[in-house]
């Protein structure tokens, strides 16, 4: 005989198999799966490139007119994915006071492209645009070139001129009251809605390989490791040894005889030059202590060997309006000078080149391999680049020009949240531009 427990457990039987039975009112033992969407992300060739820009907007050397505020200025203290380079290859890039170049990979003879402040005719002349004082989206810069297989090797950007190294040689545009776009300086020279483009081919045979510019003079470097300057001399930032004004491409006197020099670094008046054996040499403004050299002399007129043996092999360079910084093959940035240089901000100045902490770069006993690689200066702001292409800024923040979200000055470098591997950075007044690669 059952009993109730039993009577129970068949009912609950029956109905369990009626449910699985009846075709209406089964219940599948097995959930459905449903086919989710595939999404491909594309992946990014060896030379993509794509640029970020930060800093003031407000005279269109970013690039992108929809950073412009009305009513207020208009700036960005984030980094910004810069739209033209979305539509075009950029290859290289160079910030000036103000304004800023891009190189681009091209078939045609557009190859050069610029934005922002055009007061000098820095970014040549266009009869297209409507401001011509202003350029807010990247122009192309006209460029008397003899073929269109002709490619750009390196940008340099002063205060108001642009220096355009090319497979045909060097073009130099803007401003030449002081003889820094290399030729003659004609007196009272209108350089607005100018069409002068000086071309320096070569220096006597010798191949011209790398540009820089300072804020009123220019320096190239000859294939043979040979340092040639013009322009504004007031400083001694010429190294001819006066402090004249020089039209003409000159070689550097001093301690650069005998030296095969590898790099030049100028963001103002003061210029520092690497040799291939690691050494570094300094001439123009020490005002603030930027050359460490025994005598005192705020006007250094020809190159001069700073005393950095102490700090190792130096692999890379930068000066900025006051202040000097080297990286040696440790991977270790040494500064030195005024103003806010990394080292907290109870330190203004310093007279002997002082290391940053390399934790501060992000190496600790969880990441002992990274390394800093490359260094960069603005006129106030700081720069270090990772070998994982991470980038740390510190200084003045005008205008968010350090790109780290706020306005506030950085007394120690802080990465900056750029959403690509960078690869060069460009330092302007009061902005800058990265040249990256993308993740993936």
């Amino acid at each position: 005989m059952l009993n109730a427990g039993s009577n129970w457990f068949m009912r609950v039987t029956r109905r369990a198999k009626n449910l699985h039975l009846d075709s209406k009112t089964s219940i599948p033992l097995k959930p459905e799966l449903k086919t989710l969407p595939i999404f491909q992300y594309p992946i990014s060739r060896q030379n993509d490139r794509r640029v970020y820009v930060w800093g003031l907007a407000e005279h269109g050397a970013l690039g992108e007119p929809r950073a412009l505020k009305k009513n207020r200025i208009s700036y960005l203290s984030k980094p910004k994915r810069l739209s033209f380079a979305e539509q075009h290859r950029v290859t290289d890039i160079a910030c000036g006071y103000g304004f800023t170049a891009y190189a681009v990979h091209s078939s045609n003879k557009n190859i050069v492209y610029g934005s922002g402040i055009n007061t000098d005719s820095q970014l040549g002349y266009n009869l297209d645009e409507k401001f011509l004082n202003m350029i807010f989206i990247p122009k192309p810069i006209t460029l008397p070139l003899q073929n269109a297989s002709t490619k750009i090797i390196g940008l340099a950007a002063g205060r108001a001129h642009l220096l355009i190294l090319t497979t045909e040689g060097l073009f130099t545009l803007g401003n030449n009251a002081y003889g820094q776009c290399g030729r003659p300086i004609i007196l009272n020279e209108n350089y607005e809605k100018s069409t002068a483009v000086h071309h320096i081919p070569d220096i006597k045979g010798n191949k011209i390989v790398a540009v820089t510019a300072g804020q009123d003079h220019s320096v190239l470097l000859t294939e043979t490791g040979g340092v040639y300057t013009f322009g504004w001399g007031a400083d001694g930032q010429t190294g001819l040894a006066h402090y004249q004004n020089e039209h003409r491409p000159s070689l550097v006197k001093g301690d650069l005889a005998g030296q095969r020099i590898v790099k030049v670094a100028c963001a103002a008046d003061c210029v520092l030059a690497l040799s291939d054996k690691g050494k570094v040499y300094g001439w123009g403004n020490s005002e603030y202590s930027q050359l460490p050299i025994r005598e005192d002399n705020y006007q250094v007129n020809i190159a001069t060997e700073l005393y950095t043996q102490e700090l190792g092999y130096i692999t890379d360079i930068a000066a900025g309006g006051c202040f000097c910084m080297v990286l040696n093959n440790d991977g270790n940035v040494f500064v030195w000078g005024y103003g806010i240089l990394g080292l907290g901000p109870q330190v203004q100045k310093v007279l002997k080149p002082t290391m940053i902490p390399p934790t501060l770069f992000g190496n600790n006993v969880y990441n002992r391999n990274v390394k800093i690689t490359n260094i960069y200066c603005g006129i106030n702001q700081l720069a270090a680049l990772t070998n994982t292409g991470d980038l740390y800024m510190w200084g003045c923040n005008r205008f968010g020009s350090l790109g780290l979200g706020h306005v506030k000055d950085q007394f120690f470098p802080l990465k900056v949240a750029v959403g690509a591997q960078v690869r060069k950075v460009a330092c302007g007044v009061d902005h800058t531009v990265t040249l990256c690669k993308p993740f993936i």
